[in-house]
């Protein structure tokens, strides 16, 4: 049956229907608000997936380029890969939906957001999210929703919710906040040096919001919500779980606590295969091979245990350290020879290696997609190879995990990235990790900045970034502990991951991955305050006494930019017909490269100093206007028996005359001029029908004339 639902959110309609299409769907939604429209579908299989040890959720945000009138540009005239804007909203969708699955659902379950027309000041992304959560609450998939979200501005010092695109272009803040009625679920921030009581206060109004949209998706449930449907559940044995805590517990307490990532790894492998060996010699190896998975998961769950408690009851962490504490730090800077800018930044066996590459304004990243932004000229790139965990598998270019931590680390440098006018380039920074012993996506923004300053990017500040996990106590939830600077097993048996990145001044970035069922206030803003701490430690302890400032000239490897203006009617002149002009330029002047703008912005790059000088002079000779009484250098182009034609650049040839090329008598031109000779002449007149009168005889400072 088709029902519509309507609330207010920001000032504007919003609403969600359901009943009309996608009718075979588990869940079906289509959320309009303003004119902007997303579908939502969800769908879950019959049967669990076999063999696995992980819900397998799969999320989709689909942008069509017809919702904004457009057609792709590809060859097939058709969607091709999803941008990575769509990316990184299909991760933002997924992250608050994730920990309100069951722990034991093991059913494949899909969901896909197709935007199907967009007003660009009402946000698909934000419609997209509200629609899933609200296609899962009506669906009989097994969900513990409802959430919901919304983004946020900073306008002038206001807050704003859901800002429009004339708030946005001013806003010092992109926030994306999901949330259910009790707790924060998601946090996802660009920010310009925004303090931390503000984004704090920021995220509060947030959940005003999001709470009245909660109560919305959940009457809407309770209006038209399907039954949930019964699952096979993945929960281990208890009976072996138990034996295996009883009989192994302290041998697994004092082997997870190892410093060093491999000698753990080594410990808790080693220790698999011995209660692997003593349950097949116990029970047999009929029993062992039917409670394989219950072995595996026991195992798991027996370390995260440990890991908890020992985190959380004797303030003990795996490694030795402190719950404040960061690990060993170290970077260099100006490792390579040949690139623009580089660096290396370590914390403990964490490493990454980022590289800066300075191009042309034109060889930024062109982007096609459904907003209004069409291209970016600072680049982040994130790589993790196989090697930095230690595994042998083949690379197969940057997945959704590589594509996030990249916009995470490009999200945190923007705002301090110089802008155009004072540095004309397009700037692409790479970040290699080395080695990989969790936040790297920290390490990246912290060893960016330094390659950035090492090849002397003006940025207005320093960034660095830091991460804080948290253990929580299931009696209580008020019971918990913040660790500063998590590794990988505390993130991987923790409860959260909060980065954030930013400089002295305030914050620049931030993500927050949540595997419990939410944070509170008190939470959030005691993360705030040790990343704020963490962060000035690492800036003025690690970064800047090892690089201070940006280098005061860039790399002899990077292009040199020269620049003018023409007037935008001879744009055209330089160019010349099918490039022809311009190619010549660039050939003559040994290749540099040139980016002319609309409004007559010329930008000429050069490795060589003189390789410049002459292009610009060339675009000056064909730009510059020629008039009466002023001196031109030209080229003698012809010799007639009555004079000489001289090319005077820009298109333009003047008739120097016999008469007019000496004080003295001059018999015949050629014993005076050759073809392809370089002169100075001044313009004596140009006549009616604009023909260009040269004279050399007018130069002359002593003429002397002869009879």
């Amino acid at each position: 049956m088709f029902k519509t639902y309507s609330t207010e959110l920001a000032g504007r309609k919003l609403t969600i229907e359901t009943g009309k299409i996608a009718e075979l769907a588990n869940g079906s939604v289509m959320v309009r608000y303003g004119d902007t429209v997303v579908m939502v579908n969800v769908t879950a299989s019959k049967e669990p997936r076999e063999g696995i040890d992980f819900f397998p959720l799969s999320v989709d945000y689909e942008e069509k380029l017809y919702a904004v009138g457009k057609i792709p540009g590809s060859f097939m005239k058709r969607e091709g890969k999803p941008a990575d804007k769509a990316i990184l909203t299909s991760r933002a969708i997924d992250r608050p939906l994730r920990p309100l699955f069951p722990k034991d659902f093991r059913n494949d379950v899909c969901v896909v957001a197709t935007v199907l027309s967009v007003e660009q000041d009402n946000s698909p992304e934000v419609c997209a999210m509200i629609g899933s959560a609200a296609a899962l609450a009506i669906s009989d998939i097994p969900f513990g929703g409802p959430t919901a979200a919304v983004n946020v501005g900073y306008v002038d010092g206001q807050i704003i919710i859901n800002p429009t695109v004339e708030q946005r272009e001013k806003s010092r803040l992109t926030l994306t906040v999901a949330a259910t009625e009790e707790k924060i679920t998601m946090i996802e921030a660009g920010a310009d040096e925004i303090p931390n009581d503000t984004m704090l206060e920021a995220i509060k109004t947030a959940h005003v919001e999001i709470k009245k949209l909660c109560k919305f998706i959940s009457d809407i449930q309770k209006d038209c919500g399907k039954e949930k449907f019964e699952y096979l559940s993945f929960a281990v044995k208890p009976e072996v779980y138990e034996e295996i805590e009883k009989e192994f517990k302290d041998r697994m307490y004092q082997d997870v606590q190892a410093g060093d990532k491999e000698t753990r790894d080594a410990n808790m492998e080693k220790l698999a295969e011995d209660i692997n060996n003593y349950y097949l010699e116990k029970y047999g190896e009929e029993k062992a091979e039917e409670d394989k998975r219950d072995i595996a998961d026991s195992i798991h769950d027996l370390e995260k245990a440990c890991v908890r408690e020992m985190i959380l009851k004797e303030h003990k962490r795996p490694d030795g350290r402190k719950i404040d504490e960061i690990r060993p730090l170290s970077c260099e800077v100006g490792v390579l020879p040949r690139v623009h800018g580089s660096a290396i930044f370590t914390r403990g066996q964490t490493q990454a290696m980022s590289i800066v590459t300075l191009g042309m304004k034109s060889e930024e990243q062109i982007l096609d997609g459904v907003d209004e932004e069409t291209g970016k000229r600072y680049m982040h790139q994130y790589n993790f190879p196989s090697y930095s965990v230690g595994e042998a598998r083949p690379s197969r270019g940057p997945g959704r995990r590589e594509i996030g931590h990249g916009a995470l680390a490009e999200k945190a440098l923007v705002p301090v990235i110089p802008s155009e006018e004072e540095f004309p380039y397009a700037i692409r920074v790479v970040s290699e990790i080395l080695s990989s012993n969790g936040s790297t996506s920290q390490a990246s923004i912290c060893g960016s900045t330094l390659a950035l300053m090492d090849a002397g990017v003006p940025i207005k500040r320093p960034v660095a970034g830091i991460s804080t996990g948290l253990i929580t106590s299931k009696e209580d939830p008020n019971d918990y502990i913040m660790l500063t600077d998590i590794q990988g097993i505390e993130d991987f048996f923790g409860d959260m991951d909060f980065k954030v990145g930013g400089t002295k001044e305030g914050i620049t970035a931030i993500q927050v991955d949540i595997k419990c069922d939410g944070l509170t206030y008190d939470i959030i803003k005691e993360a705030f305050d040790r990343t704020k701490v963490a962060r000035d430690y690492i800036l003025d302890n690690i970064m800047l006494p090892v690089i201070s400032e940006p280098r005061a000239d860039i790399s002899k490897y990077a292009p040199r930019i020269t620049t003018m203006h023409i007037p935008v009617d001879k744009i055209k002149d330089v160019i010349g017909p099918g490039g022809k002009m311009i190619n010549k330029i660039i050939e003559e002047a040994k290749g540099v490269k040139i980016d002319i703008e609309e409004d007559g912005s010329v930008c000429i790059y050069a490795v060589e100093g003189q390789d410049a000088y002459i292009a610009k002079k060339m675009i000056e000779d064909i730009t510059r206007e020629i008039e009466a009484g002023n001196i031109y250098d030209g080229t003698v182009t012809r010799i007639t028996s009555f004079g000489a034609f001289v090319d005077l650049g820009a298109g333009k040839e003047g008739l120097l005359h016999i008469s007019k090329i000496s004080s003295k008598r001059v018999e015949k031109v050629e014993d005076v001029l050759s073809i392809g000779d370089e002169i100075r002449v001044k313009v004596s007149e140009i006549d009616n029908q604009g023909r260009i009168n040269l004279s050399m005889k007018d130069l002359e400072v002593n003429p002397s004339v002869e009879d």
